[in-house]
């Protein structure tokens, strides 16, 4: 276990996973039935409730019924734990074989596209820790996999493959992100979607600059569909990752 001052000074490059830290075993004097997978999972449930800035360590002990040096038996700073929690969610992900034999490309990635929208709306949290961290736990490197397998299956060249995993992922990671702070901010403020729709267009509209745009705003909204804001969110995600999936048959018939 490291100690304190230790856990101040994290280099900028650096995993729970690259370091190797295995469970520990428990010790005599430590709380029995606490282990690494239940304070993860405990975790998890802390950040969905309540949000990465509320979360600390103190909290999530309290709330274990175990000191806070309990848990760091387990782990060494609160930068693993979350990495930790950040690669145990990925596991929520059903991933399709890309080498199943006679499966459609386009199928199989509309498949891994709706499961990414789906982990970042449940866990708002998560968008904040990719990219912070390297995520290189054993559940987000099949993720990884598998959206690899999945571009190469598409036929573009070995140069753009690349660029064709940022068109379909950066796209939901960005669309994901914003609709699950919506829906958390929703929430939070003890409201559906359409009421707080409706109280936010209301306010809008009181401002005369901002008629014109809400007229067009409006006509495009009602060109899209959908009864209800959840409806809406729905069709323009299916309708998005159409024209991401189009503009990849595109650039392979272009290549």
């Amino acid at each position: 276990m490291v100690s304190a001052a230790d856990r101040t000074k994290r280099r900028a490059v650096t995993s729970v996973w690259l370091e190797g830290k295995a469970p520990r075993d428990r010790k005599a004097d430590q709380p029995s039935g606490l282990d690494r997978d239940k304070i993860t999972a405990m975790t998890v449930r802390l950040l969905d409730a309540e949000g990465l800035a509320k979360f600390s360590m103190r909290r999530l002990a309290a709330e274990m019924g175990v000191t806070a040096m309990s848990v760091y038996w387990y782990v060494d700073t609160k930068d693993d734990l979350l990495e930790l929690a950040l690669d145990s969610v990925h596991s929520e992900m059903r991933l399709p074989d890309p080498a199943q034999e006679g499966a459609d490309w386009r199928d199989q990635l509309r498949e891994v596209a709706v499961a990414y929208r789906k982990l970042l709306v449940t866990h708002p949290w998560v968008s904040s820790l990719i990219g912070t961290y390297l995520n290189i736990g054993p559940h987000s490197l099949a993720f990884s996999r598998t959206v690899q397998g999945l571009i190469g299956n598409t036929g573009l060249p070995l140069n753009w493959q690349a660029a064709g995993m940022a068109a379909v992922f950066q796209f939901v990671y960005g669309l994901g992100t914003v609709e699950g702070h919506f829906k958390k901010r929703c929430a939070d403020a003890g409201m559906t979607l359409d009421e707080f729709y409706a109280e936010a267009m209301g306010a809008t509209r009181s401002m005369p600059e901002l008629a014109e745009m809400l007229q067009d705003a409006e006509k495009v909204m009602e060109a899209r569909g959908g009864d209800t804001v959840e409806e809406m969110l729905d069709r323009d995600f299916e309708y998005a990752l159409e024209l991401v999936i189009a503009g990849i048959e595109t650039m392979v018939a272009r290549a």
